[in-house]
């Protein structure tokens, strides 16, 4: 049997504010410092029988020299490289950064191009299309690691301190997330 294949989603934002107020190490969607309508893009993967949202991150030049590990990946295009000849960094997935979610509360992304799209729409999806092309392609890899992170965090933290320092507390979200829909 085929696994189902890698989506992009938009997680709804209130629900996003209300994990952030929890925990300072989900990624800022507050209109404060200008992110309000960024997006909270991401997979969708499968940890302990929950649904979790590992967000895409656009590339910046801090992440060219930052090695993959289990609570990061860069996002890879094989046909396009940099001055270095390695392939070209499009962005990366913060696996440190994956919310727990529900079905109600992801918005799958369309990436299919309009002739209403304008440039910069079309430019942004044919990125978002080549991201998942690798999110993909890469999908075992990342849902072990994910898997792996997940299992670090919650059941060893105390000897992972700076992994954990950097990483989400999945626990307290998974209450937040009970919560939330709770009230819905």
């Amino acid at each position: 049997m085929d696994r189902p294949r890698l989506k992009l989603y938009t997680i709804d934002m209130k629900y996003v504010r209300n994990l952030a107020k929890a925990d300072d190490n989900v990624m800022s969607v507050s209109p404060q410092i200008a992110k309000a309508v960024r997006p909270f893009v991401g997979i969708i993967v499968l940890i302990n029988d929950k649904k979790y949202c590992i967000p895409l991150s656009s590339p910046k030049k801090k992440f060219e020299n930052k090695k993959n590990g289990v609570d990061f990946m860069r996002i890879t295009d094989h046909s396009s490289k940099n001055e270095k000849g390695a392939p070209k960094i499009i962005g990366v997935l913060n696996i440190n950064n994956m919310l727990p979610v529900e079905e109600s509360l992801l918005t799958p992304i369309d990436l299919r191009i309009k002739s209403t799209d304008s440039a910069q729409t079309i430019s942004y999806k044919e990125l978002m299309k080549n991201q998942l092309s690798f999110c993909q392609q890469n999908q075992d890899k990342i849902v072990k690691r994910a898997n792996r992170l997940y299992e670090i965090i919650v059941n060893y933290p105390e000897s992972n301190i700076n992994l954990a320092k950097r990483c989400c507390d999945f626990k307290k979200l998974e209450g937040v997330l009970e919560k939330y829909i709770a009230k819905q």
